[in-house]
């Protein structure tokens, strides 16, 4: 009966194998049958064991957090939370030793156990351990987080509405709390810039305070702090500057003139904060709307534009018109005389030349001129300049080439000149042959 090694020796043979390479092969099998031997042996013989690392979990505050624990071969050993930063005992296995009502612990029946933290708060930020009570005892440490979304402290920063006087200085402050800690800006409303310091004009300030040195009417408005920490939602505090000056004034047009019996308006405008009481005075008589005048005020911020219309204008209506503005910080005034102006000239009427003829009284129409009739010799024939159909074009000038005049310019001038001096010579001869030359047509038409 054949034994396994002929069998081996055969395929040697066939294989061509040498016996160093069979000792090669066999050693490899038997190391990797042993590794086998020695991991089965770990496993049904090892202790608990952590399988992965508890993860660090972030969270919203107020929402809900789960920390794992995966642990390995339990068996009869137990698993404990602690809060490190508590120094607090959380649960031991499957109780909770916290008298905390928000924490809980549960188990899959596999490996894994879950601490629950229900409704976070800022306390509950920090370092967790898994603890599996061997000996000596393993445990593991996960990092639970909680980011807050940022919250401007009202109490310590700059009440909703300020007032300061122009040309001094104000600081604005604004503070806020959140985790990350929030990072706070400043910005106008109506988006214009910011004067700060000798930075000069920028749109948009980092900080919690907001200096404005001499400030001026045109920064007055609402200022927005912004507070954000990447967690929304990003929150904002207003806050209104009320700069506050004396009113002033100024009018577009001094001196109006216009013509009796027509309607004018005239225009003042000024500027005050807080806000200035505007009203016309004629004749040290305050001008109220009615039938005469009219009244109309338009607001804008801290500007106003005050317009004055006068209906129908007489001769008392001329004068000094004063408009006033007045606010707790002072009053002041401008003037407008408004003056007469001639009416203009009526343009001349159309009138109709009637004919004396013409007794009805119907326009008569001028006969046109007689047209006049130049009688030629009939051996005579006017000379007429060709026309040419159409000016030559600069291309034309160009491939054309360029004509040498022949004898004199064939004008009407000179034509006359040549036909006249033949015909005065003719005249000549027989007046002093027979008497005074006379042309033959004039003799026809005298006949």
């Amino acid at each position: 009966m054949p034994t396994p090694w002929n069998g081996i020796e055969q395929q040697v043979l066939r294989s061509r194998i040498t016996m160093a390479d069979i000792q090669r092969r066999s050693r490899y099998l038997t190391i990797s049958i042993l590794h086998i031997i020695t991991i089965m042996c770990q496993a049904l013989s090892d202790g608990p064991r952590f399988a992965e690392p508890i993860p660090n979990v972030t969270v919203a505050l107020g929402r809900d957090a789960n920390l794992p624990c995966v642990v390995e071969n339990l068996g009869t050993y137990k698993v404990a939370w602690i809060h490190i930063n508590r120094h607090m005992l959380v649960t031991m296995h499957t109780r909770v030793i916290a008298k905390i009502p928000r924490f809980s612990v549960s188990y899959d029946n596999q490996k894994t156990w879950l601490l629950h933290v229900s409704s976070v708060q800022k306390q509950d930020i920090g370092y967790y351990m898994c603890q599996v009570n061997t000996n000596p005892m393993i445990s593991q440490v996960g990092y639970l987080e909680v980011v807050v979304p940022p919250n401007i402290l009202d109490s310590m920063s700059t009440q909703s509405t300020v007032a300061v006087r122009e040309n001094q200085n104000i600081t604005l402050t604004c503070r806020a709390e959140g985790i990350p800690t929030p990072t706070l800006m400043w910005r106008r409303e109506d988006g214009q810039g910011i004067f700060v310091d000798r930075r000069g004009k920028v749109v948009m300030y980092d900080g919690e305070q907001l200096n404005l040195t001499k400030i001026s009417r045109t920064q007055m408005g609402a200022y927005l702090c912004i507070a954000k920490n990447g967690v929304p939602p990003t929150v904002s505090k207003r806050i209104i500057v009320d700069v506050e000056f004396s009113p002033m004034i100024w009018v577009p047009n001094q001196l109006v003139g216009a013509p009796a019996d027509t309607n004018v308006t005239i225009d003042c405008h000024t500027e005050a904060h807080p806000r200035a009481i505007s009203y016309w005075i004629f004749n040290s008589t305050m001008v109220l709307s009615n039938e005469k005048y009219f009244t109309h005020t338009v607001e804008n911020s801290y500007r106003t534009h005050m317009r004055l219309t006068i209906r129908n204008l007489q001769a008392g209506d001329f004068g000094n018109y004063r408009c006033i503005s007045k606010n707790s910080l002072g009053e002041t005034e401008g003037s407008i005389r408004l003056y007469e102006i001639p009416k203009p000239s009526a343009p001349p009427k159309a009138t109709e030349i009637k004919s004396s003829a013409n007794k009805e009284g119907r326009k008569s129409t001028p006969a046109p001129p007689k047209r006049l009739t130049t009688v030629w010799p009939a051996s005579y024939k006017p000379y007429y300049p060709k026309r040419t159909e159409r000016p030559p074009s600069s291309e034309e000038k160009l491939e054309r080439p360029e004509q040498k005049p022949r004898g004199h310019a064939s004008t009407g001038s000179a034509y006359i000149i040549r036909w006249s001096a033949p015909q005065l010579m003719i005249v000549a001869v027989q007046y002093m042959l027979t008497g005074p030359y006379v042309p033959p047509y004039v003799a026809q038409n005298a006949n």
